[in-house]
C-alpha cells in the first residue's frame, strides 16, 4: 500500500470493527503500515482472518477475530483475546455498520395510491428491519466503545467513528440508515465531550460515495453501467466522480496522530468530493 504520508503508530494497538469489508480492511492495512499492531474484528471471521493474513504477509502485525458488535459478551470475549495477543487498545475504529432492504422504500417519492399498491412505500417499512439498522450502526458503535475505551481511560487514546453523507442530508429511500448515521455524528460529539478530560479524542469520518461490496448493486447495473441513482449521485458531486478508497487514508492518519490533530475532537470530517457543500444549483 502506498500511503499519502506516514505517521508513527509504533507501539500502538488498533482495534477495527467491520474489518472484513473493503474500506475497513484498507484502514487496517494503512494503520499497520504505520507500525500499529492491528486487531481486525468482523462477524465474518474468515474475512477478518484473510485480511489479517494479507497484512501479516507484508511484515506487519495483524490478527483477525470473530466479533458481533451487537453483543457485549462477544465484544468482551474479543477484547480479552486481543489483550492477551496484542495488548491494550490505544486506537478504536468503529467501522461496522450498514443498511437493510427491509428498511428501504422502493420509490424516492410517495405518490397517491402507493399505500395500497404492490410497492414498498414508507407505510410498509418493516419495524424489525428499521430496528436492525439502528442497532447495527448505533449500538454497533456504542457497545465496542464501552468495551475497548476502558483501556484508553488509563493511557489516552483515539476513537474514530464512521458517519455518512446521510448524516448531513438524508438520502431518499433509506430513512433508517440516514437516521442511524445522524445518530453516529451526534454520538461522536457526545463522546468527545464526555472523554475530553480522560485524554481520549473522538472524531468521525463521513465518506461520500465510494464503490464497496455493499453498494455496488445500487451504483452499477448487471452490464456495468451507472444506475439512475448513481447518475444522480455523480451529478450532485462537484468533483464529478466516486471517491477512491485510498482517498480516505490521509484523513484517517491525520486524525490518529496526536502530533497532527492533538487539539481536534468532536468533529465529523466529510471526504465527499464536495457533495455535502453542493446545493444542487
Amino acid at each position: 500500500m502506498v500511503l499519502p504520508f506516514k505517521v508513527n503508530l509504533g507501539g500502538k494497538v488498533a482495534v477495527i470493527t467491520g474489518a472484513g469489508g473493503v474500506l475497513c480492511s484498507m484502514f487496517a492495512e494503512a494503520v499497520a503500515s504505520c507500525g500499529a499492531k492491528v486487531a481486525l474484528l468482523d462477524l465474518n471471521e474468515q474475512a477478518a482472518i484473510d485480511c489479517a493474513e494479507k497484512i501479516s504477509s507484508q511484515g506487519f502485525t495483524a490478527k483477525g477475530y470473530k466479533c458481533d458488535v451487537l453483543s457485549k459478551e462477544s465484544c468482551t470475549d474479543a477484547y480479552r483475546r486481543i489483550l492477551g495477543d496484542l495488548g491494550a487498545c490505544d486506537i478504536l475504529i468503529n467501522g461496522a455498520g450498514g443498511n437493510n432492504p427491509r428498511a428501504t422504500t422502493e420509490k424516492e417519492y410517495y405518490e397517491q395510491g402507493d399505500i395500497d399498491a404492490d410497492v414498498k412505500s414508507f407505510f410498509d417499512l418493516d419495524s424489525e428491519g428499521v430496528q436492525f439498522v439502528f442497532n447495527l450502526n448505533f449500538l454497533g458503535t456504542l457497545i465496542p466503545t464501552q468495551v475497548f475505551a476502558g483501556d484508553m481511560t488509563q493511557n489516552r487514546g483515539v476513537i474514530i467513528n464512521i458517519s455518512s453523507m446521510n448524516a448531513f442530508t438524508p438520502l431518499t429511500k433509506i430513512p433508517a440508515y440516514s437516521g442511524a448515521k445522524a445518530a453516529i455524528s451526534n454520538f461522536t460529539q457526545w463522546l468527545a465531550v464526555h472523554f475530553s478530560r480522560a485524554g481520549i479524542r473522538v472524531n468521525a469520518i463521513a465518506p461520500g460515495f465510494f464503490v464497496t461490496n455493499q453498494n455496488r448493486a445500487m451504483l452499477y447495473d448487471s452490464d456495468g453501467n451507472l444506475t439512475e441513482r448513481a447518475k444522480k449521485i455523480i451529478a450532485a458531486t462537484p468533483m464529478g466522480r466516486f471517491g477512491e478508497e485510498r482517498e480516505l487514508i490521509g484523513t484517517l492518519l491525520w486524525l490518529l496522530d496526536d502530533g497532527a490533530s492533538g487539539f481536534v475532537t468532536g468533529t465529523v470530517i466529510p471526504v465527499d468530493g464536495g457533495f455535502s457543500a453542493y446545493s444542487g444549483v
